[in-house]
């Protein structure tokens, strides 16, 4: 096994060189548009354009993590959350970005607001830090965590207190899914095409979490390979809890202007965060009851 790992390693690192040039793109625009704002003293969206900086920096930063040997040697309380939340926020969008590739020929576009190179700029950032963290964070996570995703289930999983967020899961599906396929219940209007592809995506994550948690707990089977529950539960909590914490904080904060109602995005957004810490738990406990003493380094 050892030696499989160290043959997918070469690819774990250009992974990571290529999320942090991807990044970098779309660092280099957020920087202009700060530049630009201060410079016509148009600053209101300075502070959403800083935080977007930051973040971007923490991308470059993780994927150099993924390409570097001293990546292996960050805090586990430092890389996991970071790991998380970039999966989240950006590997569970690559369905989206595909189904909106797929329509875009046909579907109406809208005003032109953003320069054509800047449009470019951020969509090949986008797409190519998803695409990098879809290849090289499971092998960091499986080089660095082996226990996590080798072998079946077994006996080794969540003791079900966690079950408690199949329910909202259940009901973000629904709900999710109803305004995907044009229902307006809950919503300001009908979404158009690109909003109800990001509904369907949400969808997708809900049921995803769901499942995971339903396969690591005492119901799910214990001879399945305990790596699909890991990867697509890592992945969808932490988007149900990245976008969720995302929208609500900008919501509170008067600077996201959601199609929902208000207080319908409040609850769901609420709800999502919570169903996707959970599972996030559950992920947590099933894994330290597979590995007993620590993984040796």
């Amino acid at each position: 096994m050892h030696v499989h790992i160290r043959k997918l390693s070469p690819l774990r690192r250009a992974a990571g060189f290529g999320a942090a040039a991807a990044m970098s793109l779309y660092l280099a625009v957020k920087l202009v548009w700060i530049a630009l704002e201060i410079s016509q003293g148009t600053a209101d969206k300075v502070l959403l354009n800083a935080v977007t900086v930051v973040m971007a920096l923490t991308g470059v930063a993780l994927g150099l993590a993924l390409a570097q040997p001293w990546g292996a040697r960050l805090p586990d309380r430092l890389v996991l959350p970071i790991a998380w939340i970039a999966g989240g926020l950006l590997v569970s969008m690559i369905p989206y970005m595909i189904a909106a590739g797929l329509v875009a020929p046909s579907a109406p576009e809208p005003a032109a607001t953003t320069p054509a190179w800047e449009t470019a700029l951020i969509g090949a950032g986008f797409a190519g830090m998803a695409v990098a963290l879809l290849v090289g964070l499971p092998l960091f996570l499986r080089e660095r965590w082996p226990r996590a995703f080798t072998g079946p289930v077994g006996g080794a999983r969540a003791d079900g207190r966690l079950r408690w967020a199949l329910p909202p899961l259940l009901l973000l599906f629904a709900v999710w899914l109803s305004w995907a396929s044009g229902g307006t219940l809950g919503l300001v209007a009908a979404g158009d095409v690109q909003s109800r592809l990001l509904m369907a995506d949400s969808a997708l994550c809900a049921a995803g979490a769901g499942w995971s948690l339903w396969a690591l707990g005492p119901r799910g089977g214990g001879r399945r390979p305990v790596w699909p529950p890991m990867v697509v539960g890592f992945v969808t909590s932490g988007s149900l809890f990245g976008w969720g914490s995302w929208k609500l904080a900008w919501l509170v904060a008067g600077m996201y202007r959601p199609v929902e109602l208000r207080w319908v995005a409040v609850v769901e957004h609420g709800v999502a965060m919570a169903a996707g810490l959970a599972v996030l738990g559950a992920l947590i406990q099933a894994y330290r009851r597979r590995t007993g003493p620590p993984d040796a380094p």
